[in-house]
């Protein structure tokens, strides 16, 4: 099992210790519910096996992605409608914007070779988990 790390806001990590350069704590952590609202980030669960293989990703395409989602608490998972079994709950999923890539096949091809085994298609993001066995699906809506 990887090895895991939790913080109850993403500031707490000790940013000498971060070992993924082309992304934040902040980027990787959690939004939170205030009021019933979405609210700023949070909560930061840090799977050092997942992140290492994103950062490899990124650093293989050799240009920036935007991570529109990735660590998700229960409360913010619930907010906004997260599968039950969300694997972002467990710090080993992200959502990848692809307004800076050509390519979506290409993508996905290179997400696979670092260890991506969950690839889920929507209209302006691709969803890349770490989860033990293959899982693909398509988003119809």
């Amino acid at each position: 099992m990887a090895e895991t790390a939790y913080y109850e806001h993403w500031s707490e990590y000790p940013i000498s210790r971060w070992d993924w350069p082309n992304f934040t704590p902040e980027e990787i952590a959690s939004r939170t519910v205030v009021n019933g609202e979405r609210g700023p980030k949070g909560p930061l669960l840090l799977n050092f096996h997942a992140l290492d293989c994103l950062q490899e990703l990124r650093a293989f395409i050799g240009k920036p992605f935007h991570v529109n989602s990735a660590y998700r608490s229960p409360e913010y998972n619930r907010f906004v409608g997260g599968a039950t079994h969300s694997k972002h709950m467990e710090g080993i999923a992200f959502d990848i914007s692809m307004h800076n890539h050509e390519d979506r096949g290409e993508f996905i091809r290179l997400a696979r070779q670092f260890g991506f085994n969950g690839i889920g298609h929507y209209s302006t993001f691709t969803h890349i988990d770490t989860r033990e066995n293959p899982a693909e699906w398509w988003d119809n809506a």
